[in-house]
């Protein structure tokens, strides 16, 4: 006290800090708050930047599959045998080293790619006296030609190549193979001359032959190799058959690689279609028109595969064909008619040669006009179209691996081109819309990625997985939604603060419950479960909710001793063995609605009406992602409810409402923003979620709202394919396209939930 006296302050303010001390720390608050208020500035701007690179990341990945073909000239030489008003046949091996080209003279040339220097010649055995008539050739994959002749003979060669290395580098050698034998086989037994002629290979390796004589019979010859176990020798087995002739004369001939159906065109543009695939009865099955007018058909060539076909005219004009199955035929009958699925951009000049790729269902064009067109046939794509010629081209080969191709003019010049054409499966078309693919009878979507076939056509119809997607996202937050929403406004304003202790940790626990035990449970447990008591799920849910009606209706009637007995709060406590009892005996009861209403079978009751059940369908997932989203939703909107202003509830009940109208008119219009919010976080994750729909649907792309059938959904899809792809493939990238969709949905969705919980909280904050 005496040093106060001597300063002359008072007592209390002996203890306070000095006025510098007191500007020091104003200073450091005020540091403080600007750090932390720039370091939320910029955690959210984090977020915001992650976003953008995420976004930015997955589209740049997914850009080049919409970008074309690109073609760059490389080199010119002069064609090895080259001839005026030559027809030839080129073609490339894989290492794109050496070129091959057939002559219509008979002539095989294998020559450099680089400078045109040739390395080998054959020369076809064709006898004295006899001259080539007529040139065709197979798959380009089986590397097979066959040279008609004019005594109804034919010679077949593959133009094969070898591998030698040499002091570890690797050379590209000659080695062509004459699988009948180098002299000519018999087609026609009369000695006619071959004037159109068709060869192809099987998947045994056989060979065979159809061809068209001078006076207009059509016939088809069947060679098969047997080669002895013991000594090697082979032995050439031939068949041969009559097929119903043409109206005329055929242009084009054309065999399917099964060796069951023959295609062929007449100079009046006439497509004509034989079941041959039992060659003594073979039938002409469908004639249909490929032009109109004058037009005429210049080119048939079958893509790989040999399910469709590419017709060009000399109008330049490119159009897709294939055998749809007819509707009509009964089961086991296969009887196929033509039909024109798509057609192309059109060339400047008459189509002179169309070359099908190796292993895709693309194919490279060249016209009278010197142009040259890359399309392909399940995206109806032009990938490039220009004219590289000033003289019409004549031929055109593709590399085996698609990336080199060389064209052949009327000079005899063969000019070569680098070419970029990776992803020319993909357009826009064929990611979203209806296509028409190999082998269906009408436009699809349909999701196919990979199959055992070299000659599969890839299927990325991107609608089954988003329908997929969104189908189970909406069973799940149809089981969801009411269970959490009124749970938690039963737990917030309703239920005991100590009961509500108990239960409002529990279901947050439920959270950290890892999905893939909840996948495993759906998939392992809870789907045969549900398979064998179908029932049992329609009678719960109409069972429990009377069952509760029934026990609140009975505990209203109790004396009011015993019902004050129970704490205010508590009464759900009740319904614990209800829910027990009920559901128990509704699922003993199953079996018994089988047998007494659907004959012992309510899985074939549905079968019966038109309804596919599957066992792992979007019942299952409804209920396994239900409760995975559950705890997220309870959560979120058990806050908004409980944090509703205390004088709101209170003014409402002092002026007379009752707890339930408080609660309908006041708590969740208050809460309302804090509701959706949860709502919409919970379609979010169910959006996203992966191992529950992995391992609880059967995966299967199907593209319908059945809720007994499975669905794929983009991040299960994600899921299972990525490990599977190659990298930078399209289908690599698509997978990547899925991740974008995928994460627009849950942006958008995120947005939305944004904008709508903002303007409720303004409706809403003068309460």
């Amino acid at each position: 006290m005496s040093a106060a006296k001597e300063t002359g302050l008072h007592p209390v303010q002996s203890y306070l800090p000095s006025a510098d001390t007191m500007a020091r720390r104003r200073r450091l608050r005020y540091l403080a708050d600007t750090a932390a208020a720039w370091t939320v500035r910029a955690g959210g701007g984090g977020v915001v930047v992650a976003l953008a690179l995420i976004f930015v990341y997955l589209f740049s990945e997914v850009v080049p599959m919409f970008r074309g073909a690109s073609v760059e000239r490389t080199n010119q030489f002069a064609a090895p045998s080259a001839a005026d008003g030559d027809d030839p046949v080129l073609a490339l091996e894989r290492y794109d080293t050496i070129g091959m080209r057939h002559s219509a003279d008979g002539r095989l040339s294998y020559f450099m790619l680089e400078d045109g220097r040739l390395l080998e010649q054959v020369q076809m055995a064709v006898p004295d006296g006899v001259t080539i008539e007529s040139m065709a050739f197979g798959e380009p994959r089986s590397r097979r030609v066959a040279y008609g002749l004019s005594d109804g003979t034919a010679i077949v060669v593959d133009h094969e190549t070898r591998l030698e290395f040499n002091d570890g580098e690797r050379s590209v050698l000659p080695d062509p193979a004459f699988p009948l034998g180098p002299t000519p086989v018999t087609v026609d037994d009369e000695g006619r001359a071959l004037a159109s002629l068709a060869v192809q290979r099987d998947r045994n390796g056989d060979t065979g032959l159809a061809a068209q004589t001078e006076d207009g019979r059509l016939l088809f010859v069947h060679f098969e190799t047997i080669t002895s176990f013991l000594t090697g020798e082979s032995e050439v087995k031939r068949q041969a058959w009559t097929v119903p002739s043409p109206p005329g004369a055929l242009r084009e001939l054309q065999l399917t690689s099964n060796l069951w159906s023959l295609i062929g065109v007449g100079d009046d543009g006439q497509l004509m279609y034989w079941d041959i695939a039992n060659p003594g009865s073979a039938v002409l099955r469908d004639l249909a028109s490929a032009v109109e007018g004058d037009e005429r058909v210049t080119e048939l060539k079958m893509l790989n595969g040999t399910f469709s076909m590419v017709v060009g005219t000399s109008e330049g004009r490119l159009s897709q064909w294939f055998l749809v199955r007819d509707e009509r035929a009964t089961a086991g009958d296969n009887i196929f008619s033509l039909a024109r699925v798509r057609d192309f951009d059109r060339h400047p000049g008459a189509i002179t040669r169309i070359q099908p790729e190796y292993t895709r269902k693309g194919f490279a064009v060249v016209d009278d006009a010197g142009g040259l067109g890359l399309h392909y046939g399940t995206s109806a794509r032009t990938l490039y179209l220009e004219q590289v010629s000033d003289v019409p081209l004549r031929a055109v080969g593709i590399s085996p691996v698609d990336d080199q191709i060389i064209v052949e003019d009327d000079t005899g010049t063969i000019t070569r081109f680098d070419v970029w054409n990776k992803h020319p499966e993909t357009s826009l078309k064929a990611l979203w819309g209806k296509v028409w693919y190999e082998g269906r009878q009408d436009p699809e979507y349909v999701w196919q990625a990979s199959s055992g076939s070299d000659s599969f056509e890839p299927k990325y119809s991107m609608v089954p997985l988003t329908i997929g997607t969104l189908k189970a996202a909406f069973f799940a937050m149809l089981f969801a939604m009411p269970l959490a929403i009124a749970g938690a406004i039963y737990t917030a304003y309703f239920m005991a603060p100590k009961l509500r202790g108990y239960v409002k940790p529990t279901i947050e626990v439920m959270e950290a419950l890892p999905t893939v035990i909840l996948g495993f449970l759906a998939g392992l447990w809870l789907a045969p479960f549900l398979e064998n008591h179908i029932p049992a799920v329609f009678t719960v849910l109409v069972g429990l909710p009377l069952s509760f009606l029934l026990v609140a209706w009975g505990f209203s009637r109790l004396p009011q001793s015993l019902r004050l007995a129970v704490p205010p709060g508590w009464e759900a406590a009740i319904l614990l063995p209800v829910i027990a009892l009920v559901v128990w005996g509704l699922v003993s009861l199953s079996p018994l609605i089988e047998v007494w209403f659907f004959d012992g079978s309510m899985r074939q009751w549905f079968t019966d009406i038109g309804i596919t059940y599957d066992q792992r369908n979007a019942l299952v997932v409804g209920i396994a992602m239900g409760f995975a989203v559950i705890p997220t939703i309870f959560s979120i909107a058990e806050d908004a409810v409980f944090t509703v202003p205390r004088h709101l509830t209170q003014g409402s009940l002092a002026l007379g409402a009752t707890p339930w109208q408080t609660v309908t008119r006041v708590v969740l219009l208050t809460a309302s923003p804090g509701i959706f919010s949860a709502v919409m976080i919970g379609f979010g994750r169910a959006v996203g979620e992966t191992m529950i729909v992995l391992m609880a649907t059967g995966n299967s792309p199907v593209l319908n709202f059945n809720i007994f059938e499975g669905m794929r959904t983009l991040s299960a899809n994600i899921a299972v394919e990525l490990p599977e792809t190659a990298v930078h493939s399209t289908h690599f990238r698509i997978l990547f396209l899925a991740g974008l969709v995928l994460f627009v949905i849950t942006f958008t969705v995120n947005t939305i939930a944004e904008v709508v919980r903002q303007r409720l909280r303004e409706r809403y904050s003068s309460l």
